[in-house]
């Protein structure tokens, strides 16, 4: 039986990981009809994607979840000791401050957000993000597998299977959305765009449970990489053991020949590797689960076909160097998910859909290729060891020692060794990768003067920008009763903000005129007022000489859709430039 004429929902949801659990919740939190389906009977088992970066952690703050999600991470003072090592328990090779920890860096992450890194594992992170979205209203089916999907000019019709019956129904929505992982069906049967390489090597996963605390609570971090060459074959020369649950439960990553037999990975063989890494055959270890896993080169060039839309990892298929997979995956669907329920009720044109290829697609090419690089940027470290390549020859531990020696060949590779652990930072300090993403299409109203200047790296380092296209910068606020509130907390919340200073008065007669003429609302903040006070100076410094007479329009995603650098007294003008603007973004 249909409800709303021809339509079971307004959207359907394909999968419940980060891309998926993110729609179905930004979807429900702006009202409306969602279903999400997940093929197996719960959200992830495996702790697959961890790391959680400051914009993530802004969407979850904006989608109401931020305080649930701290409580059930763990916090980035224990994230950032990255040691290479022969083994855990064996000698150190180096270490690099990650993930915003180190000393200088720490005050630059922190004056970026007002939020923090935090390391969330999937099976932490997911029901976050999946019961939050039911407790709101949207209807969760597990064990529910997509088979295949119709759509015409009205909407779109999927044939699912219940694995539980077994048997096939249907179900009609207006729009739906892939987020059914990299190998997505969704993907394939609609035929997006793909660029780049699948499985070009294998690595295995064993998540296992083990007290290391003598090893690690001295120098607490998410990531300890162990130098192994000639162990294995493919993979990056060396495994990883990867903190799950300080300090007790724990993942191994190690490499295998995809171009030979599959391994078998028995409970034997996945203690051999896990000991092995640990270095230390003493220490109880408990096997909790195992799992094989391709390493990927490969982005759509485009997102979605008709009334169908992909997100996450269906999308963008990469190694999880960097901690970019979940976080794009969220970031893809806060994208899209205020687009179209601004469709679905009406408030803007469907124009405004393509926007989310146009502004989405870029951004995964980029974190595809960033991860990718930094895969290969390990090479400096296996040479300045001696270690050749570092796939299949060479030892560790004497590599160490050549480092170590009194002599010109041991201060050469000291200073080897330094710098390839410097160009280690663009793996985990790649501070603007994360936070400096600049939207170009017609959801944005590009500004006319010259093109932003990058005054640092711009993959290294966040420039806060008040152009159209970036995110509104965040800035410390004081409220009527002294407490702190940040700039990202005026905005989003599913609606459109009108930004201006204390002197800008044009512009709330012009929201409002707006809002009305439109049909949405549009809220008005004025920096300054009493709620919003600029005690710090904080928000001077980070406007790009925007006059307090100025105005910003801020969309849904707190993106900044459009600019009025210079002031403006005249009503009527503050009216016709923001109508204009509205009308470009809404594509009304």
């Amino acid at each position: 039986m249909r409800s709303d004429g021809d339509f079971d929902t307004d959207v359907l949801v394909v999968g419940g990981g980060p891309a998926g659990g993110a729609a179905a919740l930004a979807l429900t939190t702006y009202g409306v009809r969602t279903v999400v389906i997940g093929k197996y009977g719960w959200v992830a088992d495996s702790p697959r994607a961890h790391i959680t970066n400051q914009r993530t952690m802004e969407v979850l703050r904006d989608l109401g979840v931020e305080e649930e999600a701290l409580s059930v991470g763990t916090p980035q003072r224990f994230m950032g000791e990255s040691v290479f090592c022969t083994s855990l328990a064996g000698e150190e090779i180096a270490r690099i401050r990650t993930w915003g920890t180190e000393d200088e860096r720490l005050t630059e992450y922190a004056a970026a957000s007002p939020c923090p890194m935090l390391d969330l594992p999937q099976p932490y992170l997911e029901p976050v993000l999946i019961g939050n979205a039911a407790r709101r209203g949207a209807k969760v089916r597990f064990d529910t597998e997509f088979l295949g999907l119709e759509q015409d000019s009205d909407g779109v019709t999927a044939l699912l299977r219940d694995r539980l019956r077994g048997d096939e129904f249907t179900l009609r929505a207006r729009y739906l959305i892939g987020a059914d992982g990299g190998r997505s069906r969704v993907a394939e049967q609609i035929g997006l765009p793909f660029v780049g390489e699948e499985a070009k090597g294998g690595s295995m996963n064993i998540v296992f449970e083990a007290d290391l605390t003598r090893y690690v609570q001295h120098r607490p971090g998410v990531l300890y990489w162990v130098v192994r060459p000639g162990e294995g074959i493919g993979g990056i020369g060396m495994g990883a053991l990867r903190m799950v649950r300080p300090w007790s439960k724990w993942m191994a990553v190690w490499g295998y020949d995809i171009n030979g037999p599959e391994p078998v990975l028995d409970h034997a063989e996945a203690k051999r590797v896990v000991t092995g890494l640990l270095g230390d055959r003493d220490i109880d270890v408990r096997i909790e689960s195992t799992s094989l896993w391709s390493v990927n080169d490969m982005y759509a060039k485009a997102y979605s076909v008709g009334r169908v839309f992909c997100a996450g990892d269906a999308v963008h298929r990469h190694p999880p160097s960097n901690g970019l997979g979940s976080n794009t995956s969220v970031q893809d669907s806060y994208n899209l998910a205020w687009k179209l329920a601004h469709v679905l009720r009406g408030q803007a044109g469907p124009a405004l859909l393509d926007t989310y290829s146009a502004e989405r697609a870029p951004v995964g090419e980029q974190v595809v290729t960033r991860a990718n690089r930094s895969t290969g940027e390990f090479v400096p470290l296996f040479e300045a060891l001696g270690l050749g390549d570092g796939l299949v020859s060479g030892d560790a531990a004497a590599g160490v020692r050549r480092a170590r020696l009194p002599t010109a060949e041991g201060a050469r590779r000291r200073r080897e060794l330094a710098e390839a652990m410097q160009l280690k930072h663009y793996e985990f300090s790649a501070h603007g990768v994360e936070m400096n993403q600049r939207y170009v299409s017609s959801a944005v109203v590009p500004d006319t003067g010259p093109d932003e200047e990058w005054r640092r790296d711009r993959d290294l380092y966040a420039q806060p920008s008040t152009r159209p296209g970036a995110k509104l910068p965040h800035a410390w606020l004081v409220d009527t009763t002294g407490h702190r509130l940040s700039t990202l907390d005026l905005v989003g919340g599913g609606g459109f903000t009108v930004v201006t200073g204390l002197a800008g008065g044009p512009w709330a007669e012009a929201a409002q005129v707006c809002a009305a003429e439109f049909g949405i609302p549009l809220k008005v903040v004025r920096i300054d007022e009493d709620d919003a006070r600029d005690v710090y100076g904080s928000w001077q410094r980070v406007t790009d000489g925007l006059d307090e007479r100025g105005c910003l329009l801020v969309r849904p995603d707190c993106v900044i859709a459009w600019r009025r650098s210079t002031p403006v007294d005249d009503p009527a003008e503050a009216i016709a430039g923001l109508r204009e603007a509205l009308r470009t973004v809404l594509h009304r």
